[in-house]
């Protein structure tokens, strides 16, 4: 029987407490943790932890801005993460840095010089359906020259065997299409500095399509202008944008660019952002129970720790897949067998004692880690050993756990409520109603016909049947662990309860 022990211990120093299973226990989990190293690889529990933060939900606006701005800036040049960020800034809201852009557009001569795909690309015209369709860069070359004709018109170049006047252009524009591009652009590079500043030309690059050109020289660019530069307008560009993107969409594709100490200290950071409001948080708050239990035992300067504590608490889930690939079968066996070793040590209210009390002078973190183990070891054992609904309310009763059966499903409601959706400790039906019922099924049946074909009655069964199985997979129940306030299935039961104990056992360790 699966003991998940949430009594609370006794505190008084003369309880008698068998310290060698708790040194046993002790070694085990240490066993437990170098079979998970040895299967999960680092790139996973890197990518299990940032799931896990960008999953929180308790991030403000002004904390993610403050976070990600503080790891650009104060931990030396990151180019590898400002890399991600200018692209991520690319594909959401190019028009933040091509307004920045846009104010110093004199800068493009240069991208433009001596490359005539370039030139091409972002200057280009073509006429379809009997209109003309202007690129920005075209359309920002033809109002130039119409404004400024008597300084820049003879620079314009024609592919016919003479040149076309303001005059008729304005009236035919389609005669734009004999304009020589590259002959042109070439022209202005060299003779026309002004139309580089205009207001033309920066209109034309204010949206931010031209990165899409050359995506690395802009990024490049912007990097220059960050870090060697100071320039002040990315910066605001920039924190405005951390301000109004998702905080997982930030994650997503931000941390994984950060190396081992930049992740570590990152999460720690975030950690630190809540300050009283932490304080204030309730191990009970189990969505966020990961933050809370780095928060509280200050996890500092250890990424392996990190990751493992996140791993056990947080991706509980996500770590039993791992070990149940087919490829880790090894490994599988050899936690079955740990497992089955911790499972077998006797157990009774006062046996974490030693743990809770750091009788074996600990640091914080360390005593953390066993227990998170310890809580993993109890997702693994559920995960395994619950597979019918008995199995889980004999684990309810065991515990100590009230329970109510929660089962509103259509199959349900088309014959009527179970018997059982009142169940728990509280069990009760009314016997009056399943009499009438009773009578009134015998009253409704036929006799049996021997010439009647039974197929009828072989499909009926095989409904039955599935009902049963369909009422067996789906069963969920109302605990007392959280006021019977939420349904939980089978499912989302063992990382429900193994998160629900550790929370337990953190508040005990926290205030004793």
């Amino acid at each position: 029987m699966i003991d998940m022990f949430l009594s609370e211990p006794s505190w008084n120093d003369d309880v008698d407490v068998d310290e060698d299973s708790t040194r046993l226990r002790i070694s085990l989990l240490n066993d437990l943790e170098t079979v998970i190293w040895s299967t999960v690889g680092r790139a996973e529990a890197r990518l299990c932890l940032c799931n896990t933060v960008a999953g929180l939900n308790c991030v403000t606006f002004l904390d993610q801005r403050d976070l990600f701005r503080n790891l650009l800036r104060t931990r030396g040049m990151k180019r590898d993460l400002a890399s991600q960020l200018l692209h991520l800034m690319f594909d959401t809201a190019p028009q933040k840095l091509g307004s920045v852009l846009a104010r110093r557009s004199h800068v493009l001569e240069k991208f433009f010089e001596g490359n005539p795909k370039r030139v091409s690309q972002w200057f280009s015209c073509s006429s379809s359906g009997g209109g003309l369709e202007q690129g920005k860069g075209f359309r920002a070359l033809s109002q130039f020259a119409f404004k400024n004709r008597d300084i820049c018109w003879e620079e314009l170049e024609w592919k016919g065997k003479h040149g076309q006047s303001p005059a008729v252009v304005a009236t035919k524009p389609h005669y734009f299409l004999d304009l020589d591009i590259q002959r042109t652009v070439e022209n202005f590079l060299e003779n026309v500095p002004e139309f580089w500043s205009s207001d033309e030309f920066a209109e034309s690059v204010k949206d931010g399509d031209i990165f899409f050109i050359d995506r690395s020289f802009f990024v490049r660019y912007f990097i220059d202008l960050m870090y060697k530069e100071e320039f002040k307008d990315v910066w605001d560009a920039v924190n405005e944008f951390l301000m109004q993107q998702p905080f997982s969409s930030l994650c997503g594709r931000l941390l994984i660019a950060l190396k081992d100490q930049d992740l570590c200290y990152f999460v720690e950071s975030l950690c630190k952002s809540f300050g009283p409001r932490m304080e204030l948080q309730h191990f009970n708050d189990i969505s966020n129970l990961f933050v809370v239990l780095v928060f509280k035992c200050c996890a500092y300067g250890s990424i392996d720790q990190l990751l493992l504590l996140n791993a056990v608490t947080a991706q509980g889930r996500q770590l039993l897949c791992l070990l149940r690939d087919e490829e880790a079968r090894e490994p599988q066996e050899k936690i079955n067998e740990i497992v089955s070793k911790v499972s077998a040590i006797p157990s009774n209210p006062n046996c974490l004692t030693p743990i809770f009390k750091n009788k074996y002078k600990m640091k914080t973190m360390e005593v953390i880690k066993y227990l998170g183990l310890l809580s993993w070891v109890l997702y693994y054992r559920l995960s395994q050993e619950c597979q019918t609904h008995e199995s889980w309310e004999s684990v309810f009763m065991k515990n100590q756990i009230g329970f109510r059966n929660s089962n509103k499903h259509a199959l349900l409601e088309k014959d009527g409520p179970s018997e059982e959706d009142c169940s728990g400790f509280d069990r009760s039906s009314s016997v009056s109603v399943k009499s009438r019922r009773k009578r009134k099924a015998r009253k409704k049946r036929r006799p049996y016909d021997r010439n009647e074909d039974s197929d009828d009655e072989l499909l009926d069964f095989d409904s039955a049947s599935q009902k049963l199985v369909f009422l067996s997979n789906t069963r969920s129940w109302l605990l007392s662990t959280d006021g019977y306030s939420s349904a939980w299935s089978s499912t989302d039961l063992p990382e429900y309860l193994h998160r629900h104990c550790l929370s337990r056992w953190m508040t005990w360790l926290f205030e004793k």
